[in-house]
């Protein structure tokens, strides 16, 4: 009777993994010509070998003879079944979500929309993934008689324990509702540009407690989801990739500016960073010793803007120290000499008595005696 079973027991696995290998095969060779088929093929085999062993398990239990054993073994594999086929659910869902991704492209220049459709589709994978592992601990936990009634006794008071489970993990469902919202708000993308804290940097990865700036210096920044929705930020790709950038210059009153404006104009046709935009030269300021001057220029992105900048700057610089150097920051003292000054200034004894405040008056000789201690 004991080898009966065993012989069933072999017959029947031998059977899944053949079964799993020939779908394999098929899904290898159909993948040769869709990219979906050969990612299933990659990813969902191993799963698929995993659930149809256990099932063949299952049923040659199941028809076979019973032994003391058999109800355990029954709940063991039914255990297993339940995680393995949460594994395979977890695995489609996931490629079916690179499918979706892998039609939507961002490599292109205006991709804000597809950086928004990635946002959510990344998002979306991680909450189905963290739905479909609670929905198999709790049928696994369900499987149980003594969990059943426990169960049974939760849900009794629900409200309580939902209302204290809510207070003890207020900050962590505070930042994945955050993150939700963020990614259906769309106020905070993959590939964004962003100033946060004062630091410069790319959105890198968006999960739903966190979200990772790559900053420019290849340092990364860990912020909770919560930061964007309390805390003013500067998104500089909210609605377009092309930005203004600023350029600005002390120069001294003696500064060309129509001949700095039409350099200044040659210079960036020259860069293949700048698109065509803007090119704009300006006097901002005209105070004290210098005339401060600002070039404003364009480029399709924030990496090829701050590029485009330094150049601009390193470009005008050196025109200025080849072509005038009379421009360049100059301070200027300009000494009085002592003689001169006292002559320039007229004698008091010239002054007619009405000018004068003290003395050559009756008020004035006062003056004199009350100031003079006389």
């Amino acid at each position: 009777m004991l080898a009966t079973t065993l012989i069933t027991f072999a017959c029947s696995v031998a059977f899944a993994l053949l079964l799993a290998a020939l779908v394999h095969r098929a899904a290898v060779r159909i993948g040769r010509r869709s990219a979906l088929f050969a990612q299933l093929a990659r990813d969902a085999h191993r799963p698929a070998q995993v659930v149809a062993v256990l099932v063949a398990v299952q049923l040659s239990l199941g028809v076979g003879a019973r032994w003391e054993w058999t109800p355990i073994a029954l709940h063991a594999v039914g255990l297993g079944l339940i995680a393995a086929g949460a594994w395979l659910l977890a695995t489609l869902l996931t490629v079916a979500e690179d499918a979706a991704l892998s039609r939507i492209r961002v490599d292109v220049t205006d991709n804000r929309h597809a950086r928004k459709v990635h946002t959510q589709i990344t998002l979306v994978r991680r909450v189905t993934v963290v739905v479909v592992g609670l929905l198999a601990a709790a049928a696994m936990l369900m499987t149980f008689p003594a969990a059943r009634a426990a169960g049974t006794s939760l849900l009794a008071s629900a409200g309580v324990i939902g209302a204290i489970a809510a207070l003890a993990a207020q900050s962590l469902l505070g930042n994945v509702f955050a993150g939700v919202q963020i990614a259906f708000s769309d106020a905070v993308r993959l590939d964004d540009v962003l100033v946060v804290e004062k630091q410069w940097g790319r959105v890198e990865d968006i999960t739903l407690t966190y979200v990772v700036v790559h900053l420019w210096d290849d340092r990364r920044l860990v912020l909770p989801t919560s930061y964007f929705l309390k805390t003013p930020f500067e998104n500089w790709t909210k609605s377009q990739s092309e930005l203004l950038g600023t350029v600005e210059l002390d120069v001294d009153w003696t500064v060309p500016v129509e001949d700095m404006r039409q350099e200044l104009r040659r210079a960036v046709e020259g860069f293949e960073l700048w698109d065509g935009r803007v090119c704009v030269l300006q006097v901002t300021e005209a105070v004290n010793s210098f005339v401060r001057v600002r070039a404003l220029v364009s480029a399709p992105d924030a990496g090829r803007l701050w590029d485009l900048r330094c150049l601009v700057r390193e470009h005008l610089v050196d025109w200025l120290r080849r072509r005038e150097p009379g421009a360049l920051p100059q301070v200027r003292v300009n000494s009085v000499e002592a003689g001169r000054g006292r002559a320039a200034r007229p004698h008091q004894d010239g002054l007619d008595g009405d000018a004068r405040v003290f003395g050559e008056s009756v008020d004035g000789e006062e003056r004199v005696r009350a100031f003079g201690g006389n």
